[in-house]
């Protein structure tokens, strides 16, 4: 291996080691109570190190928030993917989301810690690049499908995204099933009202 390649590879080992220190600090502890001190303490590395690959410890937490931003993204594309346009998708899709939305991670990282570690704007422009296309993607699918009622796409999915976020902030501080339940009746019986009768 070159000097180049073990460099890349280091930088890589180094990276990983700092998103996985990140994640499970900030899922224990309060963005505002770590250092990247400390963070580069718990993976075994210098406070340098954080700030030459992430800029900070905002941009390392930017890093992990996008990491389960992806990998609820991943899951949601998995089981969509299977299920093709009908009104199972839907179901699956909703249900996959929230219950994410009761997963320590996403909980922690995205809906308590995200919105005052990254500011609102920008919470809002990452979990938009996320969640706003697999919508955009299946409300296409299921008016191709002739499966919705004529309305404007646009406003269709910023229906459903909006529904969506609200009731995750509602599942934010929660593990309670009945909570979860009665999110996933209301989505489904709200995101109904835009399905076209085909009787």
């Amino acid at each position: 291996m070159t000097v180049k390649g073990r460099r890349a590879e280091y930088a890589e080992a180094t990276r990983s080691a700092l998103l996985d220190a990140g994640r499970r600090l900030f899922i224990e502890r309060r963005y505002a109570e770590l250092s990247a001190e400390e963070i580069a303490k718990d993976a075994r590395l210098t406070r340098g190190a954080v700030y030459h690959h992430f800029g900070g410890k905002q941009g390392l937490f930017e890093a992990v928030f996008e990491q389960v931003e992806q990998e609820l993204t991943d899951r949601l594309t998995s089981a969509l993917g299977q299920a093709g346009a009908s009104w199972d998708t839907v179901v699956l899709g909703v249900n996959v989301f929230l219950d994410e939305c009761t997963d320590v991670a996403y909980q922690r990282i995205v809906l308590q810690e995200g919105p005052f570690a990254l500011g609102w704007d920008r919470w809002r422009e990452l979990d938009e690049r996320y969640m706003v296309g697999l919508i955009r993607d299946l409300v296409d699918e299921l008016s191709r499908a002739d499966a919705l009622v004529h309305r404007s796409p646009e406003l269709t999915v910023r229906a459903i995204y909006g529904l969506l976020t609200e009731l995750a902030w509602s599942l934010a501080d929660t593990t309670d099933e009945q909570t979860r339940g009665e999110a996933g009746q209301l989505a489904l019986t709200m995101i109904g009202a835009l399905r076209r009768d085909t009787e």
